[in-house]
């Protein structure tokens, strides 16, 4: 059981003290894990920016991911997506709804600057925790596509099913916890306040470098 995130994040940094030094990019996946990743970013003397993906939620039930799409609107669908209900028209419907989220978050989040390239560059993309993984998924496939020197997933906690669904798609897997009768990422932290957007705002700002 984690305090909050500031406490996984922390313990988190511990694990991932090698990187120390090399000036890694942490990529958070917003929004909950961006407080995390400003830890991240201070304890190994890196750079914080976010990777925009968001799940695709399941028909009737919208806390459960049946995939999930990038920025690029590439989409990961999970093998139960159709057993959920999720048919060609409807996951039409839910891609464009997502995309249109993501597109607004690049506008709120980074609206003077681009996305900080990851090429060459040692990323950790960290996330609060991973029940299907979808989401890590799509932000795996999307930095891979950019040519990271390695790029590693970070969480304090994921299902079994998830962490097996992203290891082969990172070159290191750092995951603090993974626990049998996993339900709900939250189950596993005391506090787990949603993160709004002006936090995650107000972050990224704080950790800008200074314009030139």
């Amino acid at each position: 059981m984690f305090e909050d995130r500031t406490d996984a994040a922390r313990q988190l940094a511990s694990r991932l003290a090698a990187f120390k030094g090399q000036h890694p990019l942490v990529l958070a996946i917003p929004r909950g894990a961006v407080p995390m990743g400003q830890v991240l970013a201070d304890a190994l003397g890196g750079e914080l920016d976010v990777v925009l993906v968001r799940k695709l939620t399941a028909p009737g039930a919208p806390e459960f991911a049946v995939g999930a799409i990038d920025e690029s609107g590439w989409t990961y669908l999970a093998p139960h997506a159709a057993a959920l209900g999720a048919d060609s028209p409807y996951l039409v419907q839910e891609q464009a709804r997502q995309l249109q989220t993501i597109r607004q978050r690049r506008a709120q989040y980074t609206p003077i600057r681009p996305p900080i390239d990851p090429a060459g560059r040692t990323v950790i993309v960290v996330d609060d925790g991973l029940a299907t993984g979808a989401t890590m998924v799509a932000a795996l496939h999307s930095l891979r596509q950019q040519a990271p020197a390695r790029l590693v997933c970070a969480v304090p906690v994921a299902s079994r099913e998830a962490l097996a669904t992203v290891r082969p798609l990172a070159d290191e897997v750092v995951c603090l916890q993974a626990p049998a009768g996993f339900e709900a990422v939250g189950q596993f932290y005391r506090h787990f306040p949603q993160v709004e957007d002006s936090e995650v705002v107000r972050l990224l700002q704080a950790s800008a470098p200074p314009a030139r």
